[in-house]
């Protein structure tokens, strides 16, 4: 068995599910964000995974995780009425980033779930690895 396969297959899915939080974090992070630099609100991001065959794997059986883009919600804006707030228009509605904190923290709680099933079998991976190694002795 080739071992360096199986760690390959969980690095990716480790860097994937790292970059899957960073995206959370950063929709967290900006929930109240009204300005950016390209103008308007903060607008959710997701990220989308695809899957490639792991190159000198077992013919093809074996597929890694790939981070294919980091998508931005383009309609998702809400219109919240607080004419105190700095960057409401004249009628005293501001453009607010539609982001649900109870769907953020499923997400995240998904990915940390995710990246600990990876680090598990990285894990079991390495101790086959050695048990092996151990049978030549």
């Amino acid at each position: 068995m080739e071992f360096m396969s199986a760690f390959n297959v969980c690095a990716s899915g480790l860097a994937a599910q790292r970059a899957k939080m960073d995206v959370v974090t950063s929709n967290l992070a900006n929930i109240n964000t009204t300005r950016t630099p390209e103008g308007g609100a903060y607008r959710r991001k997701s990220i989308v995974f695809s899957s490639e065959p792991l190159k000198g794997g077992f013919d093809d059986i074996l597929r890694k995780v790939k981070v294919e883009d980091v998508v931005e919600n383009k309609e998702r804006i809400k219109m919240v009425f607080d004419p105190t707030h700095p960057d409401a228009n004249p009628e005293g509605i501001v453009a607010m980033p539609d982001i649900n904190t109870v769907s953020e923290m499923a997400d995240m709680i998904s990915a940390n779930r995710a990246y600990e099933a990876c680090v598990t079998a990285f894990d079991a991976t390495k101790n086959m690895a050695f048990k092996a190694l151990e049978l030549g002795k």
